[in-house]
Parts: C-alpha cells; structure tokens; sequence
C-alpha cells in the first residue's frame, strides 16, 4: 500500500452520546465515545482491537448511519472526502459500505441462506458465492437451509460470505471469526487480505488480536471509547518495546502466548469516566498531569499515541 494513498475512510474527533432517563424521567447525555480517530486506505486492512465496552461495534454503527434514534453523533467523519452524512450513508449502505454483523441474528430466519447470500443481483452469482462456500469449508446443502438450522460456526461463515460476495469498497467485520475453527478463522482472514490486495478497505473488530496481527496493516487500540494508540500491526508482531501506549503494552503481554499477565484495575464505564488520562488509574507511568488533562493524540515514531510520555 502506497503510503501518499488518500483515506477512504476519516473519522477525528468523534464523540457518541445517548440521551437517557434516570428514575425520575429527567433526561442526561451518556457519552461512550469521545475523541476517537481512524482513518483507512485502501487496500489495506485496519484492525480495531480492545476489551469489551470500548466503543468498537458502535463505531461501526456510526460509520453505517445505524444508531438508535436516541443516539447524537458529532464528529468530523469523510467517505472519499465527502461528510458522512445521514442520506450519504444511506446511499452507501449495502453497496460501496458492507457490514459482517456480529450478531448472527441479521440472518432473515424465513430465507434460505443461499438466497441471502447472492441477494438480489441479477443474474445470480450462484457459483461465486459456492466458491466462497467451499472456501469456508461450509457443506454443499448450506445453500438450502435456513438460520435456524446451521451451527453457530456456520452462521458466521455465511455472514462473512455475504461480504465478501459484494462489489463493496468498505468491508467493516465486526467480530467475524468468533465459533469459527483457527483453519476457518485463518481462511476467512485470508480471504479478507485478498480483498485488500485488490485495492478495497477492511476494518476489522475482533478480539482474536494475535490472529490479526497476522493480517493487518494497522492496528487501532481503544480504550473506554477513544483510540489511545494507531500502530504498524508490524510493531505488535515486535514486542511490547515497538509499541507506544501503556494500555497497547498491557494487551500485548495479556495475550496467551505472551505469558497472559493481567494488569491491575478495570475498564472505567460510560457516565462514570476520570478526569484527565483515562488509562491513568490503571497506569504504572501516571502523573499529575496524566490525572488532570487528557493528552492529544500525537505522531510517535511512525504511529500514533495519546499519552503524554510516550517515547
């Protein structure tokens, strides 16, 4: 990937709120994403890595226009250098912008899956989508069975199908692998970078982060709703001294393979967030400074870091 690439996809500054009621039906914002950044080129991969609760499957719902009535966005978000906007988005969804949801539940439970699949093109693209099928190592009867009948594993595969099937410029896989086998899991990646090769876009939300690491160019870190580290997935695959962020350290030596080592404390929750820093509780590295302001994002050796200390 040509590094003087254009974005496809940029998005700054992007804050998600929810008007809510408390007990006595007064009204409150709770805000769940604030200041997240990210921006995908194409032809490449970005992963969004982080623990559950830090804003990844509601970035995706923003990107798509698909929030809750009761949901404010705000926010700098450009699709080839157009404002996202609401009939934007509209016009996108489904066709240059494709979702590999991580509910098996979009599946429509009264259509065969093969139908689903090849949607409603004409002509059908039948033997594209069971070349994809057979890829994904889904049976030759998968085409004639509803929902209800597949297997968890089965149901994802079809849903990445779907995606990949498209003529989309933007894939968002939400959690895709999940159920799958490490052959399926790897297949399904794989297939994922050849979209890539081909000049189309992923981003792709998964906790599976060692997995990723192998297939991604970037790799975005959230935390409690705002992206604390952007890094060369080329820096994860180094060690925890190529990476920049305390929080990006941390996940690296949680992983299994890396001696599974917790680090103290939990992710803040939304409406209950600290000032400052909001790593800075959880932060062997946490000053004064860290506990009063929040740092802004900056370029560190390559990637991009918010913390005030990174080297």
């Amino acid at each position: 990937m040509d590094a003087k690439t254009e974005s496809l996809l940029e998005i700054h500054d992007l804050s998600v709120s929810f008007r809510m009621y408390d007990h006595a039906l007064g009204q409150r914002d709770l805000q769940v994403i604030s200041d997240l950044h990210l921006t995908v080129k194409p032809g490449e991969i970005v992963a969004v890595a982080g623990s559950s609760g830090s804003g990844k499957s509601l970035l995706a719902s923003a990107i798509l226009g698909i929030l809750p009535d009761n949901a404010t966005v705000k926010g700098h978000l450009h699709y080839k250098g157009q404002q996202l906007t609401s009939q934007l988005q509209s016009k996108i969804r489904g066709s240059e912008v494709a979702l590999v949801p991580q509910s098996i539940s979009y599946l429509d439970p009264l259509m065969k899956v093969g139908r689903q699949v090849d949607g409603w093109k004409k002509p059908r693209p039948t033997e594209k989508r069971r070349g994809l099928f057979r890829r994904l190592a889904l049976p030759e009867q998968t085409e004639n069975l509803y929902p209800f009948q597949l297997s968890g594993g089965m149901a994802r595969r079809v849903l990445v199908s779907t995606a990949l099937i498209s003529d989309a410029e933007l894939i968002i896989a939400d959690e895709p692998t999940p159920g799958m086998s490490l052959d399926q899991a790897l297949e399904a990646l794989q297939m994922f970078r050849e979209m890539a090769k081909e000049g189309k876009a992923v981003i792709l939300i998964t906790h599976d982060i060692d997995l990723a690491f192998q297939f991604a160019d970037r790799v975005a870190v959230f935390y409690a709703g705002t992206t604390v580290e952007t890094a060369p997935a080329a820096d994860f695959r180094s060690g925890p001294q190529a990476l920049r962020h305390p929080y990006s350290k941390a996940l690296w030596h949680a992983l299994p393979q890396n001696g599974f080592q917790p680090i103290d404390g939990f992710q803040p929750y939304a409406g209950n967030l600290p000032k400052g820093c909001l790593f800075a509780p959880r932060c062997p590295y946490a000053t004064a400074q860290c506990r009063e302001s929040v740092p802004p994002m900056e370029t560190v050796r390559g990637g991009e870091v918010r913390c005030f200390h990174a080297t």
